[in-house]
């Protein structure tokens, strides 16, 4: 098992990796909407906490040797579910014509009082 790290996402607060490596495939830890510069929540609205997240994911995914259009599945939980019409068409805008597997969970908060956190399984191609 290989653990991930890269500066171009926020560094883990806690007792995890970015993501971690086996074989050809990459499990990326839930990302917030933490600019890597700063190491703060983006504050603003849904939109710019998505692109944000999704910023961090992609990151994570390149420092594996992955990609956005090698994801299999992803869960993103959101603290209101009213805001899902603008996720879901960031997230389209995001991957394009790749459809991976999805979840979306409704939770009451989020650390940090973020609106939105994301986690992703991709393959790395061989």
């Amino acid at each position: 098992m290989k653990y991930i790290s890269t500066r171009k996402a926020p560094t883990p607060a806690g007792h995890y990796a970015q993501a971690t490596v086996l074989r050809d495939m990459v499990f990326v830890s839930g990302q917030l909407p933490v600019d890597p510069a700063t190491g703060a929540i983006v504050p603003g609205s849904i939109t710019e906490q998505t692109e944000q997240v999704l910023q961090n994911v992609e990151a994570v995914l390149e420092a594996a040797g992955s990609g956005i259009g090698n994801v299999l599945k992803t869960t993103i939980y959101i603290a209101d579910i009213e805001l899902w019409g603008e996720v879901n068409a960031i997230y389209g805008r995001h991957f394009g014509k790749h459809r991976p597997a999805r979840a979306v969970v409704p939770v009451p908060t989020l650390h940090h009082g973020a609106l939105i956190e994301m986690e992703a399984i991709a393959y790395i191609p061989g």
